[in-house]
């Protein structure tokens, strides 16, 4: 059963991973989202990573997509669809994918295929635990957990700034 759940939480993944990039509206793609946020937090719960995966769900798919959809609607054009891209922007993508690609299947056939008849790690009493996740956020992983979140605020600020630009150039003319 649990291998069941997780190739459907790992295809549910991958699908709304592909819709935040196929889709044309922002609305959909923030939506795509969210359904891949929550598949991910099913990955977390196969991990026995309890809080985590209510964290992802509380927070990422809870208040920061409502960040999202608020910051999309403010912005607003979600009837347009994105300007085309470059040829430039067309090469650079097919050559990231294509290192991400080779990245990925170098970490699988090294390492990934090995542990495949294994039971996992042996894992110490409260590993996933509220305390164990607040200590290693306010010491080890510090900085990364505050840029981070810095980088989702001058994301969420400079939406509406440009919104606010755009709407005075609207009303101008």
């Amino acid at each position: 059963m649990e291998a069941v759940v997780f190739w459907f939480a790992a295809v549910l993944a991958v699908v709304g991973a592909a819709g935040i990039v196929l889709q044309r509206n922002p609305f959909y793609s923030v939506l795509a989202l969210v359904v891949h946020l929550i598949a991910l937090a099913v990955l977390f719960l196969l991990l026995r990573a309890e809080f985590l995966a209510a964290a992802q769900v509380i927070v990422y798919a809870g208040a920061v997509m409502v960040l999202y959809v608020f910051v999309v609607a403010y912005v607003g054009g979600m009837e347009d669809p994105l300007t085309e891209p470059t040829t430039t922007v067309r090469v650079l993508s097919v050559v990231f994918a294509g290192a991400l690609l080779a990245e990925l299947s170098v970490a699988i056939a090294g390492s990934g295929l090995k542990a495949l008849d294994t039971h996992g790690a042996d894992l110490e009493a409260g590993f996933g635990s509220p305390s164990q996740i607040g200590e290693l956020f306010l010491t080890r992983f510090l900085i990364a957990f505050e840029l981070v979140s810095l980088l989702l605020l001058i994301a969420a600020v400079g939406a509406i700034v440009l919104a606010g630009r755009q709407r005075e150039e609207e009303a101008a003319t």
